[in-house]
């Protein structure tokens, strides 16, 4: 487990965080690789749109899931706990995969695409294609967030990085075949390419945690946290996570629904899927962030302030990186010549990618107020905070698209960008509370 004998250094906090974020980094660089392809295909303005809603709806459908990683590394002690987490995973894996299932039923999907939505029917038709192949991700997410929560847990984060070579490795092999020797459209290959690679990395992470179960397993429930592990405990616990993850993540068609509405929809639906793998990269840091937290804050909080110090350091070097993009001739470098877009596109991208640029700050902060709330196993206010979030973001998509006519990716990045602002300013008053009480 997590060792806490001496004092924690920033060496300590570095190189156990380094992994984690090399492998949400290296996450990070699916999209704007996959974007780049897509982008060099057949089509690429529909495909990139196709692509970019069938990807928002995948997400949002193993949104139930996504937190399972945080539950397995707060709550995993010993046999008991794992086998009982363990159950409580695959159950929800199968509901995440039958909703995935229902929503490719064509009745369903084309109602939800094409009335609500507002799609042409060329790019519902692609969109439809790209998300059947999408019918494995939400099962694999959950597999393999449980065992990489095991896996922080027992201080193997490097671990967690080489399962994220395997993804990408799967990933790029899969859509380069694509591309050179099949003719198939490029929101397709993008969605193909994501999810034999995350069933690639399920696998892989299954297999290098064999050694940390069978320690779990030969742990008896003899401490006070293992006895009261129980489903309902874990309902308890997990429930408000599992919430903050569908309402955050909702966020996506939320966008795609109001950019469909909106002015310019077809070029605002086209540049998101690349501005948000921009900003994704960077955002990365923060998120590995949350599972640093939850393990090292230890008993009573005692490492609370040189964790803070880290997260302040990470959380201005990464907006520093991203306006060294944005707000410079690489804007054109990395939109055009990188990912692949038109003059056109370019231009269009540069205003609300400019916008999103402190977005990454405020990502490093959020994890550790959840990492705080956490490992108090406080999940509730996590909850209200994203609710308010995802509350903001909607108000202003609604008022500025449809009253005002903003271009729908600007009205996007001002939207997720107030959003965050309230939730992180919310979960201000709670971390302080729980920081109090030790």
């Amino acid at each position: 487990m997590i060792d806490e004998k001496g004092p924690l250094t920033y060496k300590k906090i570095f190189i156990f965080w380094v992994p984690l974020a090399a492998t949400w980094l290296m996450m990070a660089t699916e999209g704007p690789f996959l974007a780049a392809v897509i982008a060099r295909l057949a089509d690429p303005k529909f495909n990139l749109a196709a692509y970019g809603v069938a990807y928002s709806f995948g997400i949002l459908i193993e949104a139930p899931i996504i937190m399972i990683m945080s539950a397995s590394t707060a709550l995993v002690h010993n046999r008991d706990s794992y086998y009982k987490l363990r159950n409580f995973t695959f159950a929800l894996n199968g509901i995440c995969t039958l909703i995935m299932v229902i929503f490719v039923i064509p009745p369903i999907f084309y109602f939800i695409v094409q009335k609500m939505i507002g799609l042409p029917p060329n790019v519902a038709a692609i969109t439809h294609q790209a998300s059947i192949a999408l019918l494995v991700w939400p099962g694999s997410i959950g597999y393999r967030r449980f065992y990489q929560g095991l896996l922080i847990r027992s201080n193997l984060t490097r671990r967690v990085a080489y399962g994220t070579i395997v993804r990408l490795s799967t990933m790029a092999s899969t859509s380069l075949i694509c591309y050179f020797f099949f003719q198939l459209n490029g929101a397709l290959v993008g969605t193909l390419s994501l999810s034999l690679s995350v069933l690639a990395e399920a696998i892989a992470i299954r297999l290098m945690s064999r050694s940390t179960l069978n320690r779990f397993k030969s742990m008896e429930a003899d401490s006070k946290k293992g006895q009261k592990l129980n489903y309902r405990y874990i309902s308890k616990f997990y429930f408000p996570l599992a919430l903050t993850s569908i309402l955050s993540l909702g966020v996506h068609p939320l966008v795609t629904f109001f950019m469909g509405q909106s002015r310019m929809p077809i070029e605002s639906l086209a540049v998101l899927p690349v501005i948000n793998s921009l900003v994704f990269i960077f955002r990365s840091m923060g998120l590995s962030f949350q599972e640093v937290g939850i393990a090292l804050l230890g008993t009573q909080n005692k490492n609370f302030k040189i964790l803070r110090n880290f997260a302040l350091i990470l959380g201005f070097s990464v907006v520093a990186g991203l306006f060294l993009i944005t707000f410079t001739p690489l804007s054109f470098v990395w939109f055009n010549k990188v990912s692949g877009l038109s003059l056109e596109l370019t231009n269009f991208a540069r205003i609300p990618a400019r916008i999103l640029s402190a977005l990454p700050g405020l990502t490093v902060l959020i994890s550790f107020q959840r990492a705080i709330l956490v490992k108090k196993e406080k999940t509730t206010p996590i909850t209200i905070a994203t609710s308010i979030e995802v509350l903001t973001i909607f108000l202003l998509l609604a008022v500025s698209t449809v009253a005002f006519n903003v271009i729908g990716a600007i009205a996007a990045a001002l939207a997720i960008m107030t959003g965050r602002l309230a939730a992180n300013g919310y979960l201000f008053f709670p971390c302080k509370k729980v920081l109090r009480k030790g």
